[in-house]
């Protein structure tokens, strides 16, 4: 066979890995349970990957500068406590507290760009942050997501269900921002050759504060989604969503180091990671040892993907 081709086509398959993967777990879901191949069903399987899409762009963006954020769990968590108790009654006060928000993202990433910090540290201390402010603003579960909020994400979409919808918008949305925007060039360029960025004039701070911001405005879209969905909010709502967006991430084709990500493939693999709990419920595996077999089937994909990588390089 032509090497040429044999690279090619071993490129193609890393690259369909992330859709292959949601098509025979979604197989799999309509094989256990027929019912759910329809319009509500599906609505149903994947309503909870709205919210998680965004918090994996929010992650997408921090990796695609080869830097990892721990805190985009309590960030969400924090911004469906504001949504659920100042956006209803005091609405200016909960957009100022959300630009606040995104502000303190950006200069975590300022920080960590001129005191050459490890973004782990930093952004673990700043999930501890994000939680102190989410308790004192609601101590307990409670709190009531505005009316328009709730409804909005009610509402029923023509032809698709919503989740497909919003997937789309995200895809495109990270498609756009990551390869055919100038940021998004300067973004993987911060990624994988900083020197290179520096030495044509560009601040490394002011892109990886810009990185940062855009995170957490993509984490505000998160957690308004999520509120909007559970009416409700609690400080420790969406603490899962910090390993599921990682592992989205890295399932979707993006790698730690070198700024490769895939802005399509990351949507894919949040839609994935939900469908994967919908799977295992129907499975009547306890939700205890949920979180291990998801991590399994993450383990599995990437495997598969160390072998395409190690046969793209024998081609």
């Amino acid at each position: 066979m032509n090497p040429v081709l044999a690279k090619r086509g071993v490129r193609m398959l890393d690259t369909l890995l992330p859709a292959i993967a949601l098509t025979l777990l979604l197989a799999a879901v309509f094989w256990r349970q027929p019912r759910a191949m329809s319009y509500f069903g599906i609505n149903l399987l994947l309503d909870l990957a709205i919210p998680l899409m965004f918090a994996t762009l929010a992650q997408m963006m921090i990796l695609a500068v080869s830097d990892l954020d721990l805190s985009i769990g309590p960030f969400v968590s924090l911004v469906a406590c504001i949504g659920a108790t100042l956006l209803p009654a005091q609405p200016a006060w909960a957009l100022l507290a959300l630009a606040a928000a995104v502000a303190a993202y950006a200069l975590a990433g300022a920080v960590i760009e001129s005191r050459r910090l490890p973004s782990i540290v930093v952004t673990l201390g700043l999930s501890f942050v994000w939680l102190g402010c989410a308790v004192l603003l609601l101590p307990t579960p409670g709190g009531l997501a505005p009316e328009w909020l709730s409804s909005a994400m009610a509402y029923r979409t023509p032809w698709l269900p919503m989740p497909i919808w919003m997937a789309l918008v995200a895809a495109v949305l990270g498609h756009v921002l990551i390869t055919r925007s100038a940021f998004g060039t300067l973004v993987r360029g911060l990624g994988g050759n900083p020197a290179a960025v520096a030495r044509v004039g560009w601040s490394l701070v002011r892109v990886r504060a810009g990185v940062y911001a855009l995170a957490g405005v993509f984490g505000v879209i998160a957690g308004l989604m999520l509120v909007g969905q559970t009416t409700s909010a609690d400080p420790n709502i969406a603490s899962r969503y910090t390993l599921v967006s990682i592992a989205a991430v890295i399932l979707g084709g993006g790698k730690f180091v070198g700024g490769y990500v895939s802005p399509v493939g990351a949507v894919i693999g949040a839609l994935t990671m939900t469908l994967a709990a919908s799977f295992l419920t129907f499975l009547d595996i306890a939700p205890d040892w949920q979180v291990g077999m998801q991590g399994l089937i993450l383990i599995v994909v990437l495997g598969l993907r160390a072998a395409i990588d190690r046969l793209e390089r024998i081609a």
